[in-house]
């Protein structure tokens, strides 16, 4: 069991009724568009903690290009700076690949805990590509985040229209950690630009400069 588990079970011994915003990924750099949205969801929905879940190698992105654990880790740690915001690699210790089995794992682990799964209106738009993606929409409540270029898409997607019913309106936002799964609402704004793609094409042209 690695030290980002054991300091968890430490530091939550009770954690009854915790609110607690997930959001995965590869963090490839972490930027201040993840941080943006951490606080838009801890304020929004009412939560009292977001956990950013680094991810050892996300299923969906080549290897080549991703830079090592330890270094995003650390980058994410910088970039969060916040007492709410915890960064952790749980997910290299739980040994899962796919954020369905994550998120079980995990509320398995912290069963008094309400877990809200958070992503961007991009994954939103292109999570039929997950793994046993309705399995994550009836496994815990989730909240969109609006992203440039990316909302009206995803609101227009296969997600979107298969779980149209379960959809809170702006009302429902601070009782989502409380409702059952399938709950999701989509926080449209504001809105942060920021993109990791970005970040790394940005360092590559500054490379070749060099």
């Amino acid at each position: 069991m690695s030290s980002a588990t054991l300091n968890l079970r430490e530091e939550l011994p009770g954690a009854a009724n915790l609110k607690v915003g997930l959001l995965g990924g590869s963090f490839n750099p972490a930027h201040q568009g993840h941080k943006h949205i951490s606080l838009v969801a801890l304020h929004r929905l009412g939560l009292d903690e977001v956990w950013w879940l680094v991810s050892p190698q996300n299923p969906l992105k080549p290897a080549q290009g991703m830079a090592p654990l330890d270094q995003r880790l650390t980058q994410a740690r910088a970039v969060a700076s916040d007492p709410r915001i915890r960064v952790s690699d749980l997910e290299k210790d739980l040994g899962t690949r796919f954020t369905v089995d994550t998120v079980k794992r995990i509320k398995r682990m912290f069963p008094k805990i309400k877990f809200v799964w958070i992503m961007g209106a991009d994954n939103l738009r292109q999570i039929p590509r997950w793994r046993q993606w309705p399995a994550l929409f009836e496994t815990l409540p989730i909240a969109i985040l609006g992203r440039p270029t990316y909302s009206l898409g995803a609101l227009a997607g296969a997600a979107a229209r298969r779980f149209r019913r379960h959809r809170l309106r702006p009302r429902g936002f601070r009782s989502l950690a409380n409702r059952a799964a399938p709950a999701w609402v989509f926080i449209p704004g504001p809105l942060h630009g920021g993109s990791a793609t970005s970040i790394r094409e940005a360092q590559k042209q500054t490379k070749v400069k060099e």
